[in-house]
């Protein structure tokens, strides 16, 4: 029987119904990935072993981003967004299988994650491409801050409720729920028409072979300083952010006796910083100048969440910085969002977006791999009592065990803010939503390469003041 798409909810109904399905499976998501810190860092008691976990996820993720961008443009976007959502699934049926049978080990969560994380590769392309063309442009803010929401949401009751699981039924359990959860994902999107981009101009220039549009989105962000000058910002920020990210839940662990109460507790108020944010973005739209939000974002959650949390010493403090992390960075990535939706045309998006992606990324993997071995091997040794920097720091930080991990984490944070403090000073970023154009501003016949000649004309100068 053929697929009537005018049968199937569409527009804003059907954004709502696909989000729904994804506050579902982020739910799942989020007690799976508590239960697994805790049972990984009750194996090894070492920050190394948790950064290898997100290693692993993310570097398959960042490594494809040009093919699966590329791609994402030349398939069902709708199909696309069910198989990614099916591979997280698929990874999580292994680990319980594997769990169930007494046989899980830490090499597994590796293999699992880098499997999962080659298809979320697909993912982020895929969902912000189908916003644009679901939605007219005034809603991007507030459908960004949904996701935002959906993602913050998830996290408020997860550690909790996976502490209650495991306390009755163990792991099992919570990866048995988590499976269950990513079906309820992938049916929303099956029910709801999710509508291919028309083909434009930029889109014609960008066709050939699969290496030509694997890196269009390279010349596409090249061309424009402006936009890279904004993913110069994330390219920093992900370098110190994912520092600290790793570090905040080894570090409470470390300081507390492994009290999953007091962990679960500060990944809830984090959470309920990120819905309230989301919230916010979702009735507010986010600020005018949306650069604002990114950088004021950026200096805001480094200093108010990453640094204070590393200063921290007990359950109020880390508690507030935890609020205030994930409150700004949903305003930050809401507004950046929200950006290039409106200055990239729809049916180019997907290898446009991947590309961003990469660049703003690519740092993070290698924050993953340096952050394990300097916490357990360098600072960590040095605040212990009588160590290299105890006598300078000690009477901040403490010493023992999680207080190497606490200054590693406050210095990484004041290293992202001074970053993201420099970008108000460079024009082409402070001023990018006027310098580059709306794409539904532009003549649908005007060539893409006269738009690019345009960009660097009059970016490059600015870049120079």
């Amino acid at each position: 029987m053929a697929d009537t798409a005018a049968a199937r909810p569409s527009g804003m109904r059907a954004f709502l119904i696909v989000w729904f399905g994804q506050v579902i499976s982020l739910f799942g998501s989020s007690l799976t990935a508590f239960a697994l810190t805790i049972w990984a860092y009750q194996l090894t008691e070492r920050a190394t072993a948790l950064a290898l976990m997100g290693f692993f996820s993310f570097g398959p993720t960042v490594l494809l981003s040009p093919v699966a961008g590329a791609l994402v443009d030349r398939w069902n976007r709708k199909l696309v967004m069910m198989l990614s959502d099916l591979a997280a699934g698929g990874s999580s049926v292994v680990i319980f299988l594997l769990y169930a049978a007494g046989n899980l080990e830490i090499w597994h969560l590796y293999v699992a994650g880098a499997f999962a994380g080659a298809f979320q590769a697909f993912q982020f392309p895929a969902y912000s491409a189908a916003i644009t063309t679901m939605l007219p442009k005034e809603q991007y803010a507030r459908a960004n801050g949904m996701m935002s929401l959906a993602e913050s949401a998830s996290n408020i009751l997860a550690p909790a409720l996976a502490a209650a699981i495991i306390a009755l039924i163990g792991i099992e359990g919570v990866l048995l729920f988590d499976i269950v959860t990513f079906i309820f994902a992938v049916s929303s999107i099956a029910f709801v028409h999710i509508p291919q981009p028309r083909e434009t101009e930029a889109g014609r220039h960008g066709k050939g072979s699969l290496w030509k549009e694997s890196i269009y989105g390279f010349r596409y962000i090249l061309a424009r300083p402006s936009l890279l000058g904004l993913q110069l910002m994330f390219f920093q920020a992900n370098l110190f952010g994912t520092m600290g990210g790793t570090l905040t839940n080894p570090m409470i662990l470390a300081r507390t006796g492994q009290n999953e109460l007091i962990l679960g507790t500060v990944q809830s108020a984090a959470a309920i910083g990120g819905v309230v944010s989301g919230l916010l973005i979702s009735i507010w739209g986010g600020p005018k100048r949306r650069v604002y939000g990114v950088l004021g974002g950026m200096i805001a959650s480094s200093l108010l969440g990453q640094t204070l949390m590393g200063v921290g010493r007990a359950l109020p403090v880390w508690a507030i910085a935890g609020f205030c992390t994930l409150f700004f960075i949903t305003i930050l990535n809401a507004s950046n969002q929200a950006i290039w939706q409106a200055k990239v045309a729809p049916d180019v998006q997907g290898r446009v977006f991947a590309i961003r992606r990469l660049i703003a990324q690519i740092t993070a993997p290698v924050a993953l791999l340096l952050v394990g071995p300097l916490a357990d091997n360098v600072f960590e040794p040095a605040m212990t009592t009588g160590g290299a920097l105890a006598d300078v720091f000690g009477g901040l930080f403490g010493t023992g065990p999680g207080a190497g991990m606490g200054l590693l984490l406050t210095t990484t944070g004041l290293l992202g803010a001074l970053a993201a403090g420099i970008g108000f000073l460079v024009p082409a970023i402070r001023n990018a939503e006027t310098i580059i154009p709306d794409h539904d501003t532009r003549s649908p016949d005007a060539p893409d390469a006269s738009i690019i000649a345009e960009s660097v004309a009059g970016e490059g100068a600015a870049l120079l003041t």
